[in-house]
């Protein structure tokens, strides 16, 4: 039997001028009670051009690398508690 199902990934993106610094919080809401949170920080050099899409990007690409490897995590879980024995996921 096929199911279909929707998770929502929710970012939330924040520039902090005088630190040079961009933080982005990434939530995977898969219908769990508690959503998987990931966060990713992205800094710029004194010296570098001001440019807000790099540092979203970064910022952005980090926490969904974070919450990858926490879905990676929980999967391995998951399955180490279904059959009593170590799991190993490759990505």
């Amino acid at each position: 039997m096929a199911h279909t199902r929707t998770w929502r990934v929710e970012i939330d993106i924040n520039e902090h001028d005088d630190e040079r610094r961009t933080h982005a919080v990434a939530r995977l809401y898969s219908g769990t009670p508690a959503p998987l949170r990931a966060e990713g920080v992205a800094r710029r050099r004194p010296d570098d051009r001001e440019v807000p899409e790099i540092g979203d990007e970064l910022a952005v690409a980090r926490a969904l690398a974070d919450l990858a490897h926490q879905l990676l995590e929980a999967t391995a879980g998951d399955i180490e508690r279904l059959t009593h024995r170590p799991s190993h996921l490759t990505s």
